[in-house]
């Protein structure tokens, strides 16, 4: 089957073509020279019988008012496209592609190889009409033909109806290949054809699959069938060194900023403990104060219940529940993404104490007393950085029960190539811009405010940090005592949530209350408990991918 455009279309910079193609993004400084050892930002990476490169540097080939389609520019000798790249016109041109070849160890030795030429391409998608004699600015997708055995990971554009040469791409051996799934859609391009980012199926800390950069072309209710590569390479050479992970949050830390009217700020973890904190036993009265480097917590195990944290239960309550800025600082920890040609930093931040939440519905806010508050919280962001250059490719901000992805292109940055990250005030989640951010329903003004601004009250990532864990560096890296307990920061105390929800509901005009109670009954359960949360080590995305 063959999707024809439904609007207009036209090649990209074509004489009247009004499509303004996106501008190339980078990083506000320059990199700069990482610290040696291994192959971390060498340029390329060996994966087992294929050794591949990442290519940013890209030539437009067409272009619609959706998106523009480019093949990579200055592929290194011996190296050879596996596909296409796709991006919306309306940002910056962030992305990549990898080129592969056949690694030097293995071309000596008589074998399959891992690479072959496609035997011929399908027509899968044109811009043009087939009617029309005169195709020659048109836009078409091809999907490669593989020899059997093989698998294509991408598709090939073109500007006019020919057929791209056999030489455009290879095709990958299908033992080297990993399972992919749409992400994120690109563009429409009428008749019922959408183009998608796509992502390994199997990321986080286990997970070896390497994405291609490449685009999928399919409905919008189908699922890729364009696999990833897969690192066979059991060293994960690529990823950095303890000194190299030092030099790339110094570099790239960003400054967390509080809500100028934040109570409920972040302390250190021995700050916490040094100041009252306590160990609660389940059965027994009284807790026990907590050794500053948390070595009296019981470490393993499952949150069972048996323990849990509290705040002192003297007069040092409400001093220690509003933190100490001073004392604070992020905890790092370091992971591989994408089967290692990615590393993830994520910043682990703890604050004592977490503040009830304000509802917000229409243009009025309640601001609550106990709904959303609980002892203990903690909340992270996480950088994602390119092994092949040490390139900052994205940040994940994590928000309650979810997050979200931002690319490099999208962030705010104060210094150099450090972004900066808002953290809402009273519950803490981050945030890539200030504003009003509403947990619930945009659409209708209805859910838990999240305010997020600049303020005189931050923390210099970059500076004040302490690598935690680094699972691939060994003993490298020993894992604080506190890491290690698995239980509750806080204790879980039971009251009727809904006393103050309702109050909030019968505030309303008849009209709003059942959008507004419907919209407040789907937020997250833990809001409306008084629970405190696990540690880190608890959480999915430590050994996961992040949620978004």
């Amino acid at each position: 089957m063959v999707w024809c455009c439904g609007f207009g279309c036209g090649p990209a910079g074509a004489a009247g073509d009004e499509v303004r193609l996106p501008e190339p993004f980078q990083l506000p400084a320059p990199l700069p020279d990482w610290p040696q050892g291994g192959d971390f930002s060498k340029g390329t990476i060996c994966i087992g019988e294929l050794e591949v490169a990442s290519i940013t540097e890209f030539q437009s080939i067409w272009s619609c008012s959706g998106a523009t389609f480019y093949e990579p520019q200055e592929v290194p000798d011996g190296f050879y496209c596996l596909g296409h790249y796709a991006q919306q016109n309306d940002r910056p041109l962030q992305g990549f592609l990898l080129v592969a070849r056949e690694a030097a160890s293995l071309q000596s030795i008589d074998h399959r190889p891992p690479l072959e030429k496609p035997l011929n391409y399908t027509l899968v998608w044109t811009s043009a009409d087939l009617s029309d004699d005169d195709n020659s600015e048109c836009g078409c997708f091809w999907s490669p033909s593989p020899p059997d055995g093989y698998e294509a990971l991408g598709y090939v554009v073109t500007r006019g109806p020919k057929k791209p040469s056999l030489e455009a791409v290879r095709c990958v051996r299908g033992d080297l290949t990993d399972e992919c799934e749409n992400f994120k859609s690109i563009a429409n391009m009428g008749g019922n054809c959408y183009i998608w980012n796509t992502r390994p199926c199997h990321r986080g800390v286990a997970g070896r699959g390497i994405p291609v950069g490449a685009f999928f072309c399919g409905t919008d209710s189908e699922e890729s069938d364009i696999p990833c590569l897969k690192n066979f390479d059991s060293d994960l050479r690529s990823m950095p060194n303890l000194e190299q992970i030092k030099a790339l949050i110094e570099h790239y830390g960003p400054t967390v900023f509080f809500h100028p009217q934040e109570i409920y700020l972040p302390s250190s973890v021995s700050w916490f403990f040094n100041n009252g904190a306590m160990l609660h036993k389940k059965g027994k009265e009284t807790g026990d104060v907590i050794l500053s480097s948390g070595s009296n917590l019981p470490a393993g195990g499952t949150n069972d219940g048996e323990y849990w944290i509290d705040l002192p239960d003297d007069d040092r309550n409400e001093h220690v529940k509003v933190g100490n800025l001073k004392s604070a600082e992020l905890y790092a920890h370091i992971k591989l993404a994408y089967g290692g040609t990615f590393t993830d930093i994520a910043m682990w931040v703890f604050c004592p104490f977490n503040g009830p939440a304000t509802i917000k519905v229409g243009f009025a806010s309640f601001a609550l007393q106990k709904v959303g508050r609980h002892t203990g919280d903690w909340e992270h962001f996480t950088l994602r950085i390119s092994n092949f250059s040490g390139l900052l490719s994205s940040i994940y901000f994590s928000q309650h029960s979810g997050g979200e992805w931002v690319d490099a292109c999208d962030l705010e940055f104060i210094s150099g190539n450090k972004a900066i990250v808002y953290s809402a005030k009273d519950g803490h989640a981050s945030y890539p811009h200030p504003g009003c951010y509403l947990l619930g329903s945009e659409k209708a003004g209805v859910g838990v405010r999240n305010d997020a601004a600049r303020s005189d009250l931050s923390v210099d990532s970059s500076t004040r940090y302490k690598i935690i864990s680094a699972g691939h560096l060994g003993d490298a890296v020993v894992e604080p005592c506190w890491l290690q307990y698995m239980r509750e920061w806080g204790p879980t105390v039971e009251y009727n949530s809904r006393t103050e929800i309702d109050a909030v509901l019968s505030f309303l005009p008849f009209f709003l209350r059942f959008t507004a109670e419907a919209i407040l009954n789907s937020l997250p359960v833990e809001l409306y408990e008084e629970e405190g949360p696990t540690g880190p080590k608890e959480k999915n995305n430590w050994e996961g991918d992040e949620r978004g």
